[in-house]
């Protein structure tokens, strides 16, 4: 096989949450521009409809949909409703999150609940849910985006509640990688450090927090969006076939020291 060709998604049905905007976004486009029809779900309907519409303008087919992420009926609706539109699902990008800064000796129960819900609950019933349409098709690559702060702790930012859950996600992605292996699914993660988001950007000014995150960073920078894409259509496509229960970080070397 031509090495392009393995990158190739023509044909295939993505759905990722949290797809309008950022992060998310960024990855909807990869996989579109690289042939897939792409299913968007936002809390915020307006949100993906608009990140629906730019994929449509690739010449491409999409749904938008609202869906909490933390509520299983949303989840098992979102994947229900792309398989009778679409005919099946390909590839699952499990994105949606939240992150809240909170000291842990001052951090509620409701503020621990709101991020574990979505940033791991979420996780999981993405999963279990696009799981289950994946095992009757025998085959499936499913994309949980955890964080470098599942695997060492956050600086200076005070948020034990968002490390635990990405931390979570990395232990889903490897434990349903190996119940999952024999339905030729593969699950893995990718855990990005610091991107140029519109919610990260206000942090990333003179005497802001993200002068720390730059000093911890060998390159020195941030990430821009688009360097999201390569490493999502790796997961995502037929170049990765011998991949699952990896976590690829795409950091900067953040983490390498």
């Amino acid at each position: 096989m031509n090495v392009l060709s393995m990158f190739d998604l023509k044909g295939q049905v993505a759905i990722v949450t949290g797809g309008g905007q950022g992060i998310g976004k960024s990855i909807a486009l990869a996989l579109a521009e690289a042939g897939a029809d792409v299913a968007i779900c936002q809390r915020r309907l307006k949100v993906a409809e608009e990140g629906a519409q730019e994929i449509i303008k690739l010449g491409r087919r999409s749904l938008a949909l609202e869906c909490d992420v933390s509520r299983a009926e949303d989840v098992e609706r979102l994947v229900k409703t792309v398989v009778q539109q679409f005919g099946k699902l390909d590839i699952m990008v499990n994105n949606a999150g939240v992150a809240i800064h909170t000291p842990t000796e001052d951090l509620s129960e409701a503020e621990w609940d709101q991020v574990i819900d979505i940033n791991l609950k979420g996780v999981f019933l993405g999963v279990k849910y696009a799981g289950r349409q994946m095992i009757k098709q025998k085959k499936g690559s499913i994309i949980n985006i955890a964080s470098i702060l599942g695997l060492v702790a956050a600086r200076p930012q005070k948020q034990v509640h968002y490390d635990a859950s990405k931390g979570g996600v990395i232990m889903i992605t490897k434990k349903t990688a190996v119940e999952w292996a024999e339905h030729n699914i593969r699950v893995n993660a990718i855990a990005p450090g610091y991107f140029r988001t519109a919610i990260l950007d206000p942090d990333l000014g003179p005497g802001k927090i993200g002068q720390v995150w730059v000093s911890n960073i060998p390159m020195q920078r941030v990430a821009e969006l688009d360097e999201m894409k390569g490493a999502a259509l790796f997961l995502a496509s037929p170049a990765s076939s011998y991949v699952t229960g990896s976590v690829l970080v795409v950091d900067g070397g953040y983490t390498a020291w």
